[in-house]
């Protein structure tokens, strides 16, 4: 469904330590850091897939990076463990809870996840989906 997703930074070092802790106990892997025509960024995905991207920006305009009110970009886990591992790496790497890990059964029979704030102040949101096995 997407093509890429993109969030911005004041500091793409710090960016790069706290997702990848998040992304990679979720097999997302650095891609390469962009420098285009553009701001540099950062690039993850899925090893064994060329799409969908996320980028981390330092934002275009010049201006301070700052976190979208209602925005969250939600990652796909494949158990509770990797929600487990991604959210600890999260902490570790300057993260602030939003939700700590556990069953969300009001949300749907299986579902499993944690919230946290990167950074930048980015909400993240990691999931286990056991209703879509």
């Amino acid at each position: 469904m997407f093509s890429h997703v993109t969030l911005g930074s004041a500091d793409l070092d710090r960016a790069a330590k706290f997702y990848n802790a998040v992304l990679q106990p979720l097999g997302l892997v650095q891609r390469r850091v962009m420098a285009d025509t553009g701001p540099k960024a950062l690039c993850w995905a899925n090893a064994a897939e060329e799409l969908p991207y996320f980028y981390i920006y330092a934002p275009f305009d010049g201006k301070p990076a700052t976190p979208g009110n209602g925005a969250m970009v939600a990652f796909m886990a494949d158990s509770p463990e990797a929600v487990d591992k991604a959210f600890a790496g999260g902490m570790a790497n300057g993260g602030k809870s939003e939700g700590d890990p556990g069953e969300r059964p009001h949300y749907a029979p299986g579902y499993y996840g944690a919230y946290l704030r990167d950074p930048d102040g980015n909400k993240v949101h990691v999931t286990y989906r056991g209703d879509k096995l």
